[in-house]
């Protein structure tokens, strides 16, 4: 039985598990697969991978405190983020994958991350 490569349906020669008959073929594949479907959901992940990026940036260790002003002037948008969280103490904090931050006084912000 011969196998065929899933990208360009080309005849595969080799190994009797492989599923493409070049590295370009698995690359183009993938990226097909795994490609944004819609604009919408592109401009949100671009949103998410930004604010994600200035928590990182403000907050190299697990802790820190930032501005709101400094926040925005890095172009962060608090619109933005991946799950809520509130602790027993009732604090709430809003979390971008594993940085967080939740607001305290004077718009001042606490940054966390979560260890893995």
């Amino acid at each position: 039985m011969t196998k065929t490569c899933l990208e360009c349906h080309e005849k595969i020669v080799g190994r009797e598990d492989k599923k493409f008959c070049s590295d370009g073929c698995r690359n183009a594949y993938n990226n097909k697969i795994n490609k944004d479907s819609n604009n919408y959901m592109r401009n949100v992940n671009n949103k998410l991978r930004k604010n994600y990026r200035v928590l990182s940036e403000l907050n190299p260790d697990v802790k820190s405190k930032t501005t709101r002003a400094k926040l925005l002037s890095k172009g962060f948008d608090f619109e933005y983020f991946t799950t809520i969280l509130t602790t027993s103490t009732g604090n709430t904090y809003h979390f971008v994958y594993d940085q967080g931050y939740r607001l305290l006084e004077n718009d001042m912000y606490m940054l966390v991350k979560k260890e893995s």
